[in-house]
């Protein structure tokens, strides 16, 4: 076949060759697919000349592909002409065939047409290099070939002297990475919201001083209230249907994020001011929480739609950005709690925790979303027939229907049921913290450092997960994790009897490393939580699924902590009573193993592979139902 060299010569190669991608390398290159999905991405490039003024964009993969995206390609795809891009080496061949009337190629020669140019990568521009690099076939595709359009075959051209000329002058850097996460606008949002979820610990302290010394609550009743305040958790799911359907001044993120933010400001703003009653503490603590929920739901949305479909590997870097991201804001803010609090009480740490949620409201700019109307349809396509309100409760019940049929198949209620059960075990925390300051005497600065090391040590967590465990398969991690959790939970006999001070160990360093320890388990346990959850969702119902998945987690430890307060009182531990304080922690721990004969209830990681594609066939028959 006559081509072309990669200086514009003529010369004759086989036309005839497949050139094939490795399987390994078709996988890392499939992950980096949404860059072929801009409006010019290979045809923009430095080396080809394609028609600028007239191409609209590159056309669609072989293989397995979103359905939106394949249907609004073929509303571009010309009938007359198919470019054809593939991987030769560290070259590639554009070709282009002539289509006949039927949409058919043209079996003779005499009617057939195909240009090719066999060109080395060092030739084209940033773009078209970083497409032929990265925007390869699907792992499931055995040709490594992308189609494309083009309307106008004249204009593209071999490399010419200029693209070399180009090959000289600086490219655009890469956008920098954490976590193995590249840090798009987006991706900064998501990480800096999470980061105010952990800097938000700056009052967890103050809260837990407030409620003991201010308003004079014992163990029961702070454990009780704690567990109130958590009930803006246990509906996340509503936030759910509220931003998916029913856009707010024309968006379904960016502004809910923002009104999350006033509204987290404003209630700790009353903590601050007037608040002096255990009601008024509810409910201002009750709507804190539920600023942290929604915005959470609506964050976590954004994960799910980069998460969805991924291997565990890439979900997992997703969802290590985001709890490193709050462990960071946790260690910024732990230094400073118990000082704070010591020095000018928690009404000042209150004021200062104000501010913070006004972070989530300047960084909902950056979340990049089309416009919607408020019968949920984009502005730019055709306006919708029904009322707004008529179209949100059909939008909702249609969310309803495709979240019933989601959470009642078997993959994905029976490891939902594990992690309820997993989180419902009973905690004896509150009753920890009263007998550490009111026996051994740990003021809020010393506490506040203790809290230092557990944010560092959450980190430390999130980064062991991420580098190590991610392939780990999910039953053998909560197998060890909880096991071992159990164990290190009743060194705490040890401090509440006093046998640290026998071998030469201080209260303080004993406190700290078991805290230590324990958070690092407890983080690497709940990163596969997160990481099942993200992956098991379907396109459309992100952020409903996932805040139903998270509810019900969130639900196993409110009863876990109501559980909690009641043996409490049944044990007699008070705020100056401390004799059964080390039976409950026992009674806690060994309950904390209940869950371990139901590990079959998670699946493998072959089975979460079958229940995403059973999740995807779910929500594709509930669309065409409709």
């Amino acid at each position: 076949m006559l081509s072309l060299n990669n200086r514009g010569h003529r010369q004759i190669h086989n036309s005839n060759s497949k050139f094939i991608v490795p399987k390994q390398r078709r996988e890392k290159l499939f992950n980096s697919v949404s860059l072929l999905r801009s409006d010019a991405a290979i045809v923009r490039g430095n080396f080809l000349k394609f028609c600028r003024r007239k191409v609209k964009a590159a056309s669609a993969f072989h293989g397995r592909v979103g359905k939106k995206w394949n249907e609004r390609e073929v509303n571009w795809l010309q009938p007359k002409r198919v470019w054809t891009v593939r991987v030769h080496g560290r070259g590639f061949v554009i070709a282009c065939s002539q289509m006949d009337d039927r949409g058919s190629e043209k079996s003779t020669a005499e009617r057939r047409r195909k240009v090719e140019g066999k060109v080395p990568l060092r030739h084209a521009g940033a773009t078209t290099t970083t497409a032929a690099n990265a925007e390869m076939a699907p792992p499931d595709s055995t040709n490594g070939s992308i189609e494309m359009v083009e309307l106008d075959e004249e204009r593209a051209t071999p490399a010419s002297k200029r693209a070399e000329m180009r090959e000289l002058l600086p490219r655009k850097k890469r956008n920098c990475e954490l976590f193995g996460v590249e840090m798009s606008p987006d991706t900064v949002a998501i990480a800096m919201v999470y980061f105010v979820q952990g800097i938000l610990g700056l009052s967890r302290l103050a809260i837990s001083f407030f409620l003991k010394d201010d308003l004079h609550l014992d163990p029961a009743e702070t454990a009780v209230l704690i567990g109130f305040t958590s009930f803006p958790w246990l509906i996340k799911p509503i936030y759910g249907l509220i931003s998916d359907g029913l856009p707010l001044f024309g968006y379904r993120r960016r502004s809910y994020l923002f009104l999350c933010g006033l509204l987290g400001a404003a209630s700790w703003a009353s903590l601050a001011t007037f608040v002096d009653d255990k009601y008024g503490a509810l409910i201002s603590i009750l709507l804190s929480s539920l600023s942290v929920a929604f915005s959470d739901v609506v964050v976590d949305s954004m994960v799910v739609e980069r998460a969805r479909g991924e291997s565990q590997n890439t979900s997992g870097s997703l969802q290590s950005l985001c709890w490193g991201s709050s462990a960071t804001g946790g260690i910024v803010s732990a230094y400073f709690s118990g000082s704070l609090v010591e020095l000018y009480g928690v009404r000042f740490v209150f004021g200062v925790t104000a501010v913070l949620p006004l972070i989530t409201s300047a960084v909902a700019v950056l979340v990049r979303e089309e416009r919607m109307s408020l019968s949920g349809i984009r502005v730019s396509d055709k306006p919708a027939a029904e009322s707004p309100e008529l179209s949100f409760l059909a939008h909702a019940k249609s969310q309803l229907c495709s979240l019933w049929e989601a959470v009642k198949e078997p993959s994905i209620f029976l490891p939902t049921l594990f992690i309820f059960l997993w989180q419902a075990t009973p905690m004896s925390d509150t009753a920890m913290l009263y007998f550490t300051t009111n026996k051994l005497g740990f003021g809020p600065e010393f506490l506040g450092r203790v809290r230092l090391v557990t944010s560092v040590a959450s980190l430390a967590g999130v980064a062991i997960y991420n580098q190590l465990l991610k392939e780990v398969p999910l039953r053998k991690m909560f197998f060890w994790t909880t096991t071992l959790g159990s164990l290190i939970g009743l060194s705490q006999i040890v401090l509440i009897k006093g046998w640290n001070r026998d071998v030469g160990i201080s209260d303080e360093w004993f406190a700290v490393g078991d805290s230590l320890v324990g958070t690092v388990l407890g983080q690497v346990s709940f990163m596969p939580v997160l990481v099942l959850a993200a992956r098991l969702c379907p396109p459309g119902v992100e952020a409903t699924l996932f805040a139903a998945l998270m509810s019900i987690s969130n639900g196993g430890g409110v009863v876990g902590g109501v559980i909690g307060a009641w043996l409490t009182g049944l044990f007699g531990v008070t705020s100056e009573n401390f004799d059964n304080l080390a039976l409950l922690v026992v009674v806690c721990n060994v309950t904390s193993l209940f869950p371990l004969p139901f590990l079959g209830l998670l699946p493998s990681n072959g089975d979460v592979a079958a229940a995403v594609e059973k999740a995807e066939s779910v929500r594709d028959v509930d669309s065409k139902a409709e």
